[in-house]
C-alpha cells in the first residue's frame, strides 16, 4: 500500500535520525569523560574508541526506543500541520488505522531491540569488563611519562627518563599508600627500573636497582628504611581503575534464567524482556499524543509528550529497583506497560468518547 510506504519511509528516517544524533549526543559526552581519565594517566587513550564500542549497545536499549517515539510524534505531527491527516480522514482512514500501518515498522524496532537487551548489551558489558581489568594492570608503569607524576589507584610513579620500549625507566619515585588504617605507607626511591613479563595478567612485576625503601606510618614519626641493590616490585591490579558496571548486567541470560529466584537477578531478567516492549507503547502513546491544529504547530505537544514516555522509563526503572529489592515481583514490569497502553488507548478513543459523555450528562441533568 503506498500509504504504508509513504508512513514506513518517512517515520523510519526521522527515527534513524533522532537516534543517532542522541547517540552522537551522550556518547560525545562520555569519551569527554574518558579523555579526562586519560589525560590523568588511569587509561590507555589507544582504548578509547574500543571502550565506546563496546558500551554503544548499553546506551542504543535506551536511545532506540526515545528515538523511535520522537521520530513518530514528529511524523504524525506533520500530517496534522500539513493537512495530510485531514486529506486522509477525508478518504475514510483514521489516526487508529494509521497506526494499524505502522505495526510492521513497530515488530522491526522490537527485534532490535530485544536483540540488543538479551544479547548485545551483556556481551559489551563483558568485553567493556575484560578491557577495563586488562587496563587496570597496565596503569603505573605502562603509562608512565618522563619527568611527570602519575596517579593510579593507591599508586603514585615519578620517573626522570622512559626508554622507547617503556620497560626501563631511571631515577624512579614510586609511592603507595596503605590499603588498611596501621599500615605504613610505602616509598620507594630507585636508580633503575625494569618491566619483567608476568605470568598472569593480574599484575605488574618490576624489578627495581639501587634504591632505599621506606616504611612511613602516617600521622606519626615512625619510619623504617632499609636499602637494596635488587628488588621485585609486584604491582596488583588496580581496582579504582575499573569503570562501575553492575555484575548482573553482564551475565547472559541463560545464567540469569538459571538464578531467576533471586531478587536482583529476577530484576534484571524482567528488564531484559519486558523494556523492549516500550517500543510498542511508544507506537500506543505517538497515536494517543500526535493530534494538534495547524496552527498550533508540530511542536507543541512534542514536550508533554517526551515527559509522558520518559515517565514510563522511569517507573519501569523503579519497578527494576523495587523487584531487586523483593519488595515487588517480576509481574510489576507487565502491569506498567499494560496501564500506560490502555490509558493511551483509551485517550486515543477522546474524539467518540467526549460528544456521548457530553450527551448523558446533558440528559442526566434534564
Amino acid at each position: 500500500m503506498i500509504i504504508r510506504r509513504y508512513l514506513v519511509k518517512q517515520v523510519l528516517s526521522t527515527s534513524l535520525v533522532v537516534i543517532a544524533l542522541l547517540t552522537l549526543i551522550m556518547m560525545g559526552g562520555r569519551l569527554i569523560k574518558y579523555f579526562g581519565v586519560a589525560a590523568q594517566g588511569r587509561l590507555d587513550a589507544s582504548i578509547l574508541f574500543s571502550i565506546i564500542g563496546y558500551r554503544l549497545p548499553e546506551f542504543l536499549t535506551l536511545i532506540l526506543p526515545l528515538g523511535f517515539f520522537i521520530g513518530l510524534m514528529l511524523v504524525l505531527g506533520r500530517l496534522y500541520v500539513d493537512h495530510e491527516m485531514a486529506v486522509l480522514n477525508g478518504s475514510g482512514i483514521s489516526r487508529n488505522q494509521l497506526g494499524r500501518l505502522l505495526i510492521p515498522l513497530t515488530l522491526a524496532f522490537l527485534a532490535v531491540q530485544t536483540v540488543l537487551m538479551i544479547w548485545m548489551s551483556p556481551w559489551g558489558i563483558r568485553q567493556f569488563e575484560a578491557l577495563t581489568t586488562k587496563q587496570a594492570v597496565r596503569t603505573g608503569f605502562d603509562l608512565v611519562r618522563p619527568k611527570e607524576f602519575i596517579s593510579s589507584g593507591p599508586y603514585t610513579i615519578y620517573a626522570g627518563d622512559l626508554s622507547e620500549d617503556r620497560r626501563n625507566l631511571k631515577d624512579v619515585f614510586f609511592y603507595q599508600r596503605a590499603e588498611k588504617p596501621g599500615q605504613p605507607d610505602i616509598m620507594i626511591l630507585a636508580k633503575e627500573a625494569t618491566r619483567v613479563e608476568a605470568p598472569d595478567e593480574t599484575a605488574s612485576i618490576v624489578d627495581l636497582v639501587q634504591g632505599r625503601r621506606y616504611e612511613i606510618f602516617p600521622r606519626t614519626p615512625k619510619y623504617t628504611q632499609a636499602e637494596f641493590q635488587s628488588y621485585r616490585l609486584r604491582l596488583e591490579s588496580d581496582q579504582e581503575a575499573k569503570f562501575e558496571s553492575s555484575e548482573v548486567e553482564a551475565l547472559p541470560i541463560s545464567k540469569l534464567w538459571n538464578n531467576r529466584n533471586d531478587p536482583v537477578v529476577a530484576s534484571e531478567l524482567g528488564w531484559r524482556i519486558f523494556v523492549p516492549f516500550s517500543i510498542v507503547a511508544a507506537l500506543i502513546l505517538a497515536i494517543a499524543l500526535c493530534e494538534v491544529s495547524p496552527r498550533q504547530g508540530r511542536y507543541l505537544k512534542l514536550f508533554p509528550a517526551l515527559l509522558i514516555f520518559s515517565s514510563l522509563i522511569v517507573a519501569l526503572m523503579a519497578v527494576k529497583t523495587r523487584v531487586s529489592k523483593d519488595e515487588m515481583g517480576i509481574w510489576a514490569y507487565p502491569v506498567v506497560l499494560m496501564v500506560y497502553a490502555i490509558t493511551a488507548a483509551l485517550f486515543s478513543r477522546k474524539q467518540k468518547l467526549a460528544p456521548k459523555i457530553k450527551k448523558r450528562i446533558q440528559q442526566a441533568r434534564s
